[in-house]
């Protein structure tokens, strides 16, 4: 025999010695496999859960601090509806109003249309009613404003308390005369004391009792410059110069008396005055 011939026995035994060294092995991991597949049974189901709501945009605005003082998100927010309001508020319960209508009225009076012009007459009635209003805006930030901003009370408690100091001022210039007739045509009953007047009837009794006043003054200075006029108109008559317009003439003699006797001091004066 040759040696190829001895060799091919040798090549088939070492094969079938691997195709069983296979097949043991296959059959070891089947058998570990299997205890531990079964231990590892299935898993009981989750039950279902409701959906969690999804929170939708908006806005959260915390009314007090954390030292318990109103939070400056409300601050601000009171701080522009008082600016959006301020010309009405004004208006209605300052002295705004008088001292802008005698000054209107002192420049008719003067015939000048158009000199001081209509800004500046409000910016200096403007000023003079804070002047005015000083202590009563002092009064109502010590008795209201501030106790409400160191968090001591709350708003509404606020509010009426920094009220009264304007009420008591309003109620100071106001008529009686002028609280009747808008209790009347309110159709409300008669109120007993000044503090059963309510602020709906007491707002328009102050704005006609200021017209008044602001037309008495306003009667006043008009006299004097309305003797200026008759006095020039029948002068030019007089002298035949009817084409002549007598305000033109009456003029310079207007601003002239109004320079003696310095008239804006007295007018001025007379405002402040008035409000004692």
């Amino acid at each position: 025999m040759t040696s190829a011939t001895l060799r091919r026995p040798r090549v088939a035994v070492r094969a079938r010695s691997l195709g069983v060294g296979a097949a043991v092995a296959f059959v070891a991991a089947l058998a570990f496999a299997a205890p531990a597949a079964a231990a590892v049974g299935p898993a009981d189901p989750v039950a279902p859960v409701d959906p969690t709501p999804v929170a939708g945009p908006g806005v959260a605005v915390d009314i007090y601090g954390v030292d318990g003082t109103p939070s400056s998100s409300i601050v601000v927010l009171i701080a522009i509806t008082l600016l959006s309001v301020a010309p009405s508020l004004l208006l209605m319960t300052t002295s705004f109003t008088k001292i802008f209508v005698v000054l209107t009225l002192t420049r008719n009076a003067m015939g000048l249309q158009g000199t001081p012009p209509t800004q500046v007459l409000a910016g200096l009635a403007l000023f003079l009613s804070f002047f005015i209003m000083g202590p009563v805006f002092a009064e109502m930030n010590d008795a209201g404003i501030q106790p409400y901003l160191q968090g001591e009370v709350s708003f509404s408690e606020g509010v009426g308390d920094a009220v009264v100091p304007l009420r008591e001022f309003m109620l100071t210039l106001t008529r009686e005369s002028d609280i009747a007739l808008m209790t009347r045509a309110a159709q409300a009953p008669n109120p007993e004391t000044s503090a059963d007047v309510s602020m709906t009837t007491l707002l328009p009794a102050f704005m006609l009792s200021e017209l008044r006043s602001a037309f008495i003054i306003g009667f006043v200075i008009f006299m004097p410059f309305l003797v200026i006029d008759l006095v020039v108109s029948g002068a030019l008559m007089s002298m035949g110069m009817v084409v002549l317009p007598p305000v033109l003439v009456s003029l310079p003699f207007k601003l002239l008396l109004f320079v003696l006797v310095d008239g804006w001091t007295l007018i001025i004066s007379a405002l402040i005055g008035s409000y004692g």
